[in-house]
């Protein structure tokens, strides 16, 4: 975990605040950092297949950011962030909820199988640290949303910008990749049914990305 926190801080610090991609990486560290905490004071079941997760988690993160730092095709679940990343009409919270997308809805299921491999389990022996992980993500949603939406003196700006956030939902997030990491396990004896589901799954959270992140002016 510290290795993982070290990498979110050094992105931090090397990214322009205003960049889409430092809006994304400073929800992560605050979340990581609550986790990290927790796995300190004995806040789950298995600290030691918890961290595991949450490493495996982040590397997918770190994947996407050097791929585009070389020029490299990124998955498609993190291109529209890598592509807007700038644009002066799309909203911080924007970036934030698109960045959540992409690393929930693609690679926490592909951690899932990640974790399992390297520990040779079933997922179901991570669903209790997993559901744990998820209290920590709701605990922070509203206080992320909260931070980053514009006050009541740009109402006018605001509402097209609370209808598109209000169109995502973080729990359908976290329950459609268990179903993926469920599907994609049981999937792992036929590759290519399995390949297919990930090109899919990378393809249609892609896709959602890029609805979140439309310009609003």
């Amino acid at each position: 975990m510290a290795e993982v926190l070290a990498r979110m801080r050094a992105l931090e610090s090397a990214l322009p605040a205003e960049d889409g991609v430092a809006v994304f990486n400073r929800v992560y560290l605050t979340v990581t950092e609550s986790v990290a905490r927790q796995l300190g004071d004995g806040g789950f079941e298995d600290p030691g297949t918890a961290g595991e997760l949450d490493i495996r988690f982040a590397r997918r993160y770190f994947g996407a950011v050097d791929a585009a730092a070389a020029g490299l095709r990124t998955p498609a679940c993190w291109r529209p962030l890598f592509q807007l990343r700038r644009h002066p009409g799309v909203h911080p919270l924007q970036f934030a909820l698109a960045g959540i997308n992409a690393h929930i809805g693609h690679d926490l299921a592909l951690a899932v199988l990640d974790t399992c491999r390297v520990l040779d389990c079933e997922p179901h022996a991570l669903e209790g640290d997993f559901e744990r992980v998820g209290e920590v993500l709701g605990g922070l949603e509203e206080r992320i949303r909260e931070s980053l939406m514009p006050g009541p003196d740009v109402l006018d700006i605001a509402d097209p910008l609370t209808h598109l956030v209000g169109s995502w939902s973080l729990d359908m997030a976290r329950e459609g990749a268990w179903a993926a990491a469920r599907m994609l396990w049981g999937a792992r004896r036929l590759p290519e049914v399995a390949e297919e589901f990930t090109e899919r799954l990378d393809a249609s959270v892609g896709l959602v990305g890029r609805c979140l992140l439309t310009p609003l002016n």
